[in-house]
């Protein structure tokens, strides 16, 4: 069996094949340019990667957002109100669809990602988690018994409204709600308020956290009150801030404390790192190939 996987991302897009979601066999990578550009390269992308191995038997897609994930939906496989302006209403599966006539299925990054932590990563011993990515933007997804929860569309959990810090007068970044947690704990959030990107910025690195704690700690507790994970799992560029899981993970129990007060939300195993790294998304990916296959 090959599985061809995509994580369509909104700085990269990356490509692997498998024998299985855990067995990834190679990568590729593409930078996310205008979509004219970027489709074609990945569709040759694709090209190169059966002409190494072998044809696929399904592809995967996990995409950043919002898409259209209903696959009764007339606009299925279609980019909707992304902050990728070049990207709004694009067809992303369809391309590939008529390049390749094998069963395809689709889902965001984030859900992508928080499938493979769930299976084969940070929460493998956990019956549900909630995986969110701290980057370019901010996702959440919900696995509950293995699958992810999904409704009318996907979850947004980035876009959440947060109570202020009281020594904040940051704007915020998202260019739909200002100061909701995308718009104030993103990497461009980091970037825009501080001057340097997250990874350039060790001399400020308290204040940094203090504000990322903050409101990502709030945006946690407000998904505790509504869902009572058993463990969240923080990834991304941003959350590779020396000290980052520890200071969400102490804020938010302090939040916790008085109310639901339970000692699991202060438990180090509560909040945590990913334990697939990079590959996350792309596992994920492979393993909407293997559901479909």
């Amino acid at each position: 069996m090959m599985l061809f996987g995509i994580e369509a991302g909104g700085t990269k897009f990356i490509l692997g094949a498998g024998s299985a979601p855990n067995h990834i066999l190679e990568r590729v990578r593409i930078p996310t340019e205008h979509p004219s550009v970027t489709i074609p390269a990945v569709i040759e992308a694709m090209q190169g990667l059966a002409d190494r191995h072998v044809r696929p038997d399904a592809i995967g897609i996990a995409s950043f957002g919002p898409v259209e994930i209903r696959i009764d939906h007339q606009q299925w496989g279609h980019l909707l109100a992304t902050p990728k302006q070049e990207w709004v209403g694009v067809n992303l599966v369809g391309p590939i669809a008529d390049v390749y006539a094998v069963p395809l299925a689709l889902d965001t990054d984030v859900n992508g990602a928080a499938l493979a932590e769930g299976a084969y990563g940070a929460g493998k011993d956990v019956s549900n988690l909630v995986y969110l990515t701290f980057g370019t933007g901010v996702g959440g997804g919900l696995v509950v018994g293995g699958g992810t929860i999904r409704g009318a569309g996907h979850p947004e959990m980035g876009h959440i409204r947060v109570p202020r810090h009281p020594d904040d007068d940051f704007p915020g970044v998202c260019p739909y709600h200002g100061d909701c947690l995308e718009g104030m704990a993103s990497g461009p959030a980091i970037e825009t308020r501080w001057g340097k990107p997250a990874n350039e910025l060790d001399s400020k690195l308290e204040p940094v956290l203090e504000l990322e704690a903050h409101y990502i700690a709030h945006a946690l507790a407000n998904i505790v009150y509504v869902v009572a994970p058993e463990r969240f799992v923080l990834g991304g560029g941003v959350s590779n801030l020396p000290g980052f899981h520890r200071a969400i993970s102490e804020r938010l129990a302090e939040l916790l404390s008085g109310y639901p007060g339970i000692p699991h939300h202060a438990a180090e195993s509560f909040v945590v790192a990913p334990g697939l790294g990079e590959d996350a998304g792309l596992t994920g990916a492979l393993m909407l190939a293997a559901s479909v296959r």
